[in-house]
């Protein structure tokens, strides 16, 4: 009997020995938040809005499976991204539950339970550094101008000395050959209603060329993407829905060059965003655009942003100052000159205005109703745009465990949405922060933000009054 059991456990032993394992390696990090705000008023309407106050909180996990050296999958997911005691957002809702979460690959309702974002494959070859799947993009140089989406895309990483190039394809989004609802909305249809018929080539896709040069105090680099948006091909909508509409496609040609560079204690940092290309419109009714008939069924696109950034850092304390230029659309110009390019969601200045943070939590921030029913309100949510931006700042760090730091922040539009848009200012804003790093992986925030509204919210009515704005959060941070 003893001889039995030790050949039945001899040939156990063997064979989880010859057996492969699955994994080398696993590796964990992610971060942990939970924040309360109270922002004083829901509008910058004057006797407009109530005030609001609530809890937020998320959870990031990233992980990485070491399979093999220099073979890794890496993922992340989101999960419990809610608001304390709020309701969840109902799965079937379209406009709630189907709703894309800015920075994520999920929807709202996802990522209220649990949401994976990224999911890629990374070989360290011989001759390059290659991943597919679901990655960050949109992303590059400085954080002005970044939209870190995760994105379905194939790269390739080739670094040689202080160079590094590198050369990416991947889908924004895409139809089945048999035809689906979008859930994009893209060009201003209505979310989920877009039908592309059954065509396998209504795609949104790009393609990306950037090299980067590195040196001990700096790099720079430049990077051009091209991106084909074919989603309103041969659309059917809404009464228009018994004919074709023809083989509509926008072409985009995106250079973003920058550099960062530390010159003693300065540092100091820019970039330029330039889009062009245009609408190819050969349908008819696809021709006009806020009322003006484009060119043989073309609509120019020429967009540019640019910002610098400089930052003086003297240990206990440091100053700071920020300029920052985004077209906006004149609405006597046919050619688009906006909508393209943005000041991006991961770059947010201020508190109240252009924090896809506080808009994301809170809700948009509008101005006064317009007179004419026809044009828009003013707003200033999410990435910025159409503005000139003035910002200087100010921190001191009395210990090594807190940094105080105070903003000064002025902004006006660069242009007037509408003709009988009466203003161009959206105002002062005061900021006010301070951050307490209780441990090296726990730390608490406290903000205070203090809007003086412009006469830009205003709209195009002259009675239209507007008030001032306030916020306060803080926030718990854990990094793991």
């Amino acid at each position: 009997m003893k001889r039995f059991w030790l050949v039945l456990l001899s040939l156990g032993l063997i064979v989880a020995f010859s057996t492969s394992a699955m994994a080398v390696d696993l590796k964990f990090s992610g971060e942990f938040y939970a924040a309360g705000l109270y922002q004083d008023k829901t509008s910058l309407c004057r006797d407009c809005g109530p005030s609001t106050a609530f809890y937020f909180q998320r959870l990031r996990l990233n992980t990485v499976f070491v399979v093999a050296p220099g073979l890794t999958l890496t993922t992340r997911l989101d999960a419990m991204e809610r608001s304390w005691g709020a309701a969840r957002s109902a799965p079937n809702a379209l406009l709630q539950g189907y709703a894309a979460n800015v920075a994520s690959a999920g929807t709202v309702a996802e990522n209220e339970n649990i949401a994976f974002d990224l999911a890629y494959v990374t070989y360290i070859s011989p001759i390059g550094i290659i991943s597919a799947g679901y990655q960050i993009d949109a992303a590059w140089g400085t954080v002005f101008g970044d939209n870190s989406i995760p994105t379905g895309k194939i790269s390739y990483v080739y670094m040689k000395g202080p160079w590094t190039f590198i050369a990416q394809t991947g889908k924004n989004s895409a139809f089945n050959a048999s035809g689906s609802f979008g859930i994009g909305g893209e060009q201003g249809y209505p979310r989920g209603q877009n039908f592309n018929n059954g065509l396998a080539d209504a795609d949104n896709s790009f393609y990306t060329l950037a090299a980067r040069y590195s040196w001990n105090t700096g790099q720079a680099g430049f990077l051009y993407k091209y991106i084909r948006i074919a989603t309103i091909r041969d659309v059917r909508y809404g009464a228009l829905s018994a004919a074709a509409l023809g083989e509509d496609t926008i072409q985009i040609h995106v250079g973003i060059p920058y550099f960062k560079a530390q010159f003693g204690p300065v540092a100091v940092q820019s970039e330029i965003m330039y889009a062009y290309g245009a609408h190819n419109y050969e349908s008819a009714w696809r021709r006009t655009w806020d009322g003006v008939q484009g060119v043989d069924g073309r609509r120019q696109i020429s967009v540019l942003n640019g910002w610098i950034d400089a930052t003086a850092d003297f240990d206990r304390f440091y100053i700071g100052g920020t300029f920052a230029y985004l077209s906006g659309q004149n609405p006597a110009h046919e050619r688009q000159e906006a909508g393209i390019i943005d000041g991006g969601y991961d770059w947010n200045p201020t508190l109240i205005l252009w924090n896809a943070d506080r808009n994301q939590w809170a809700g948009d921030l509008r101005g006064c109703v317009a007179y004419n029913a026809n044009s828009t309100t003013g707003t200033a949510n999410n990435a910025m745009a159409n503005a000139y931006f003035y910002q200087v700042r100010g921190g001191v760090r009395p210990i090594d465990k807190i940094d105080i730091m105070a903003s000064v922040s002025y902004a006006h539009a660069v242009v007037k949405p509408t003709q009988a848009w009466l203003y161009n200012s959206y105002g002062w804003e005061v900021d006010l922060t301070g951050t307490y790093k209780i441990t090296n992986n726990l730390s608490y925030m406290l903000g205070l933000g203090y809007l003086f509204t412009g006469d830009y919210f205003k709209g195009e009515n002259i009675y239209n009054d507007v008030q001032n704005d306030f916020l306060v959060i803080n926030k718990l941070t854990l990094t793991f």
